[in-house]
């Protein structure tokens, strides 16, 4: 089946976000003349997210529009905000669109690209408590930097130390906070990067005065005012840590509830959920796309998987375009890549790291340190505080089947 849509096709991409943002480029600069329409669900223009937990939750001024704004005038591309798409007719090739005064309409496409991204889970009970927040947007950030200084004593509870839950809390840390960051898993980052790690992160994180609850749940978040006010998180052991802000960061969930009825297939809750792609992104509807951390993807092992990382969308971008387009992509092998910002440590994971890998710590000077990540002695990962030319020079190790004592020191 051949992906090329004629050269006047209507392009509509769901989602105005970095893949939405890098597939249109990319149509255009294939040389696409018809129509493209970008339609985003928040009212801002598209903008960098990495910053959100960082820069912008510290910085009245920190985000990072991820173009110009006569970018999308100059190149033709028509950018829709603050609109919700509500439904999708594969048979019409049409979309309900839904904007803020309530009005409604229908788009139709020659080929559509859903890009919609995740949506944070909440903790159940708590969507119309005060103090109380979810970080993914630009306005989730804003309204948790004003509440900042808000709580008794200046004190926050940040639930789950993924990634965003360790960033948030360095950043509130770094605002003057005293900051208790909970885990259920023996430590920060343990699924991610496993528990050697995350010791590691832990002492990033404890050497600085935030308080580190690992190795147990929340049972409730405990409420004021009639219900009305957070005052406090109690633990599974019955602990009841005063707060007067809670970050809720207990993972993601696909935006994907505008497909139902749709026919469009999802991916197994197994395999990460989300838009079921083929390995260019193409799903099951004819003429509709998925990239980003909305799709899953097949590999060209035949594996299912979605990844929530920025490299991952961009090169998604790049081959649903050239699908679109009829031209050749050139698949470069990718090594996966992700960093976090913490204090004044970037934590950078190049490669396929698991929770049960082999870790070898090889540099640590109390500070900066470099792990090497191997399974059947053979390397699969590295990772690094402060390191960041010494993990990215492992990229050439990790392309090809590396045995891990060739890189270990002498």
């Amino acid at each position: 089946m051949s992906d090329k849509i004629a050269a006047d096709a209507a392009v509509v991409i769901v989602g105005a976000g970095l893949g939405g943002v890098r597939l249109a480029e990319n149509l255009r600069a294939g040389g696409h003349a018809g129509p493209v329409v970008m339609i985003g669900a928040e009212p801002h223009p598209p903008y960098d997210r990495p910053p959100l937990s960082k820069t912008v939750l510290t910085d009245a001024s920190g985000r990072v529009d991820l173009k110009p704004g006569e970018f999308y005038a100059d190149s033709a591309i028509e950018l829709r905000t603050g609109e919700h798409v509500d439904a999708l007719d594969t048979a019409s090739k049409t979309i309900t669109v839904s904007r803020a005064d309530g009005s409604s309409y229908q788009q139709a496409y020659g080929a559509l690209v859903l890009a919609t991204g995740l949506l944070p889970r909440a903790f159940p009970g708590t969507q119309d408590v005060a103090g109380v927040f979810t970080l993914r947007t630009f306005d989730d950030a804003e309204k948790l930097r004003r509440a900042v200084g808000a709580g008794p004593n200046g004190s926050a509870v940040v639930i789950g130390a993924g990634f965003i839950g360790c960033e948030t809390a360095a950043s509130l840390h770094t605002l003057g906070l005293s900051v208790t960051l909970v885990e259920p898993a023996p430590t920060p980052l343990a699924q991610a990067v496993g528990t050697e790690i995350g010791a590691l992160v832990t002492r990033q994180h404890t050497e600085r005065g935030v308080t580190v609850r690992a190795g147990i749940g929340v049972d409730e978040i405990v409420t004021g005012e009639g219900g009305r006010r957070v005052t406090g998180v109690r633990l599974a052991d019955g602990e009841l840590l005063p707060a007067g802000l809670v970050v809720v960061g207990i993972g993601s969930t696909p935006v994907v509830g505008f497909l139902d009825g749709s026919g469009v297939e999802l991916a197994s809750r197994e395999v990460g959920g989300g838009v079921a792609c083929n390995e260019v992104g193409r799903t099951s509807a004819d003429g509709v796309y998925a990239l980003g951390d909305v799709a899953n993807w097949r590999d060209h092992g035949g594996t299912q998987r979605r990844a929530e990382h920025w490299n991952h969308t961009v090169e998604q971008a790049a081959i649903v375009a050239a699908a679109l387009l009829g031209t050749d992509h050139a698949v470069v092998p990718a090594v996966p890549y992700f960093w976090s910002d913490q204090y004044d440590l970037k934590i950078q994971v190049l490669g396929w790291p698991k929770p049960d890998d082999d870790v070898q710590v090889v540099s640590d000077d109390g500070h900066k340190w470099l792990a090497y990540f191997s399974r059947d002695g053979m390397l699969t990962a590295v990772a690094g505080a402060g390191k960041v030319g010494a993990v990215m020079k492992m990229r050439p190790k990790l392309l090809t089947p590396t045995p891990i004592v060739d890189v270990l020191p002498g």
